[in-house]
């Protein structure tokens, strides 16, 4: 099963306030697993700023706005993500902010219909009460997020692709725990050492004992 791990950074909190997308990050899994194929595409917000974003994300307008607008992206992304379900953090922020990009050039929206699954929701269902921004798994699955200085959302997506295999289940999904280079039973049989076998005939002294013990009985089931 195909899915994308998704992050974005923005230029504030809410669309409607007129704030856009700047950044979109995306890891491929398949299984579960990463492929090893991403996606990132930084996008010119077509406004300022605010310094308070670039504190967050180190993202400045005169860095932007050599790169592409969001129209310009749109095919490659939409592409790039199609028919397959969406991982992210905080899901609801990413998707309202896509769509309120998508909005702006008449496309339909991601949702409804399409798959999205919330690693804050299944962080909070899982260890209820605990922490679950994404530092905080970090540190909880021993995940290395020591690169994470400012938010990124090709990292952040990375980092969070290894988060959500670990709140699966981790990397043994299976009842039964496996290694490739497990040794098969046969093996594990042929590598035990050599035993010499056991004598199995009576001794004549057990053989004399036996006969003197039928000669005392009286009326044996096996003679009835």
């Amino acid at each position: 099963m195909r899915q994308i791990v998704l992050d974005t950074e923005t230029t504030g909190f809410k669309p409607e306030d007129g704030h856009r997308v700047i950044e979109i990050g995306c890891v491929e899994l398949q299984n579960l697993l990463p492929t090893g194929v991403t996606k990132q595409w930084y996008i010119n917000p077509e406004r300022e700023v605010p310094a308070d974003a670039v504190r967050v994300h180190g993202l400045t307008y005169e860095f932007l706005s050599k790169y592409p607008v969001f129209r310009d992206i749109t095919v490659e992304f939409l592409e790039f993500i199609k028919d397959s379900p969406l991982v992210a953090h905080n899901a609801s922020f990413d998707i309202n902010f896509l769509n309120a990009e998508l909005k702006r050039l008449a496309l339909p929206p991601l949702q409804p219909g399409r798959e999205v699954i919330d690693t804050v929701q299944l962080a909070r269902q899982k260890f209820p009460g605990a922490g679950a921004s994404l530092d905080a798994l970090c540190k909880r699955f021993s995940i290395d997020n020591s690169g994470r200085s400012l938010h990124g959302a090709l990292l952040d997506s990375t980092l969070l692709a290894e988060v959500y295999l670990e709140l699966r289940g981790g990397r043994q999904t299976g009842f039964t725990l496996t290694t490739a280079n497990a040794p098969t039973a046969l093996e594990t049989k042929a590598a035990r050492a050599a035993r010499a076998p056991r004598p199995h005939a009576p001794l004549p002294e057990e053989l004399a004992a036996h006969e003197d013990l039928l000669k005392k009985l009286k009326s044996p089931l096996w003679l009835a």
